[in-house]
Parts: structure tokens; C-alpha cells; sequence
């Protein structure tokens, strides 16, 4: 989910939001059980709606609603299933993180706050599938393709830049040339995609097709990593493995730099880690780059707007689960930056930590 995305479903306030959450499956036979569960919450969120709202009302959101179980493949579900409706809106998030339970939530907001780590954690990205059969790109998330991209352009038909000319057949540099013709196309067809996506994306093939796309390609920044082609193993899950090794050393150096920028910053005064003066500074709009540790996480009871108290029962009555949600979206609300990470090394500073504009 983009950046925008979450802040327009944070920021919206209207009568009714719907908030279905649900855990999901990533294999079969498991997934099968995905669907019937889906129409189940979609039914149950029909019944409430009418009942409460009645139909002429929420006619867009009935609308809405009553497709959402045709647009969703279990075959590339993850850990869990959000989905988010109102007469406006109509967003499908699929999470590597499980949900605490499965739901259905009508009210004048969205539930945004059980995705806002799983968003923060999660790495979006395309993974094109080159070959000499033809290409193919790829929707991923973290370790798990989410989608096939299928369109207009993908997938992508054989090379039909085979050479006809006998006498040029043995002609390494002509056959080299249309291959290259060949990704050149390919790759405007990568690029309109991520034009639309604006997903970097991992390409597997061989070293030297690689290459090749790298000296014709419009748009080099799009290609953020390579690895080579498996040719008996081009499963969905098989490709996505090897991406995700690949993505993962990128995202860990991105850590870094914002954890060696939260140090840096320290040194200076201006850097908060107490939870308390956290939460005041992004109430303020203060906040410029929360870090939090990925296992850490605080039940609170709130005492006034700006105060609450720890508590050790996260499911107790009036107690907001986990306040680093709430901080996090409050950060990502007022344009600042949000980095949850497994890296031990920000505890030197605290397992959150918040660096101040002013």
C-alpha cells in the first residue's frame, strides 16, 4: 500500500467506513478456505449495513462490496486480508503479518491502526520473468507473489525477432542485435508498468540477457537486482525466494542509513525515547523519523489527551493495544518518516525512538 493510499484512509471521515480483517492462506489446500470465509464477513457486513443504514444510502458501498469476493485470487493470498469500503473508497491490502482476529467494522473511520506496522515492514515490488518462451512480471510482497501482471503488454509473446535468412544464421552479431530488439521492447513495457506502479522491480534471467537489458533499457533505476534464471524452478514461490533475497539486503541498507541518521541526530539533542514525550512531540506534528524495533510493542491506557498509563494486558477494557501503531500513523498523518526494524542496533538509543523537527 503507497504512502498516499494509507493517509487517505487515515484521514477519511464518513458514515459508514467498512474495515473487514481476516487471516489468510498462502498454499493449498489451505487457501480454499479463504473464500468461504471472505463471502461469509461480506455477508455479514451486508446484513449489518442494511440493517443500520438501509440500502439507497450506501448504494456505492453495496455495490463495492458485492464484487470484492470475484476480485480477489486466493492463490496469491498472504498472512491476512484487509479490506477497507466506504461510498468513496475501495482499497484491498494483503499483509505478511497475521491479524489478531477475523472481523468486520463499521464505523465513521477506518481501522487502519493493525496495518500500519505490516505497511511500514513491507516491501512492495515487480518481478519480471524473462525467457526466451516469452516474459512475464509479477506482482511481490516481501517473499510472496501477490499477483501476475496481466494486461496489454504482459505476458509478453516469444521473440519473434528470429532470423529467416539462411546465410545469416551463423551471424552472432545479427542474432545478438534481435535479441536485444526484443528486450528493448520488453523493457517499455517494464517501464509503462512501473510508471503506473511505481515498483522497482527484480528481473530473473540469464547474466547475459541481464546485461543486455541494462545498456537498452529507457529507465536503469527500475531494475533494482538480478538472478539468474532456474529454468526448473519458475514457480511463483520459487521466484519470489530469490527476489526477496535480493530486496532484503536493499531494505536492510536503507535501515541502516535512517538508523546511522537517528545517531547522528542523537548526538545533537534531538532524538526522543521516552514513549510519553514521543507520543506528545508527534501529537505536535514534531515528528520527522520514528524508529521502532519490530518486537517491541506497548498497551496503554489513556488518561487525557496527551497522557496515558502502561499496562501489562493488552485485551483489557479502554486499552489501546499497542500505542506504536497509533504513534506511527500519527508520524505518517503529518509527513514524517516511519522505519520498523529487526536490526538490534537502534536499543543503543531505545527500541523506539523518535527524531524531532524542532
Amino acid at each position: 500500500m503507497k504512502t498516499k493510499t494509507l493517509e487517505k484512509l487515515i484521514s477519511e471521515k464518513s458514515s459508514p467506513c467498512v474495515t473487514i480483517s481476516m487471516n489468510s492462506h498462502r498454499t493449498h489446500p489451505e487457501n480454499s478456505q479463504d473464500e468461504i470465509l471472505l463471502k461469509k464477513l461480506c455477508k455479514e457486513t451486508e446484513e449489518r449495513l442494511i440493517s443500520e443504514f438501509g440500502k439507497r444510502p450506501i448504494a456505492q458501498l453495496l455495490s463495492k462490496l458485492e464484487l470484492i469476493p470475484s476480485e480477489i485470487n486466493e492463490n496469491y493470498n498472504l498472512d491476512s486480508l484487509h479490506i477497507f469500503l466506504s461510498n468513496d473508497t475501495k482499497e484491498i491490502f494483503k499483509s505478511a503479518w497475521p491479524a489478531k482476529e477475523n472481523r468486520v467494522q463499521i464505523s465513521d473511520s477506518f481501522a487502519v491502526s493493525p496495518i500500519i506496522k505490516s505497511v511500514n515492514r513491507s516491501v512492495d515490488y515487480m518481478i519480471l520473468l524473462l525467457t526466451q518462451s516469452g516474459a512475464k512480471l509479477f506482482k511481490a510482497k516481501n517473499d510472496a507473489v501477490i499477483a501476475e501482471i496481466e494486461n496489454e503488454n504482459f505476458p509478453f509473446p516469444e521473440n519473434p525477432h528470429f532470423n529467416t535468412e539462411p546465410e545469416r544464421l551463423s551471424d552472432p552479431k545479427a542474432t545478438d542485435n534481435m535479441v536485444r530488439e526484443y528486450i528493448n521492447k520488453v523493457d517499455k513495457a517494464v517501464v509503462k508498468a512501473y510508471n503506473q506502479t511505481r515498483l522497482f522491480c527484480v528481473v530473473i534471467c540469464t547474466e547475459g540477457n541481464y546485461s543486455r537489458l541494462r545498456q537498452v533499457a529507457d529507465q536503469p533505476n527500475v531494475y533494482i537486482g538480478h538472478a539468474n534464471i532456474d529454468y526448473n524452478n519458475q514457480a511463483a514461490h520459487q521466484l519470489a525466494a530469490q527476489s526477496w533475497e535480493i530486496v532484503k539486503v536493499l531494505q536492510s541498507g536503507r535501515e541502516k542509513v535512517a538508523i546511522d541518521e537517528m545517531k547522528e541526530a542523537a548526538g545533537h539533542g534531538k532524538v526522543l525515547a521516552d514513549l510519553m514525550e514521543i507520543y506528545r512531540a508527534v501529537k505536535e506534528g514534531r515528528g520527522d523519523l520514528l524508529i521502532t524495533h519490530a518486537d517491541f510493542s506497548q498497551a496503554v491506557k489513556m488518561t487525557g489527551d496527551l497522557s496515558f498509563d502502561l499496562v501489562e494486558d493488552a485485551a483489557a477494557p479502554d486499552v489501546v493495544d499497542d500505542i506504536t501503531s497509533e504513534i506511527a500513523m500519527e508520524v505518517i498523518s503529518k509527513k514524517g518518516r516511519v522505519v520498523f526494524t529487526d536490526r538490534d542496533e537502534i536499543k543503543s538509543l531505545g527500541e523506539i525512538v523518535l527524531k524531532v523537527r524542532y
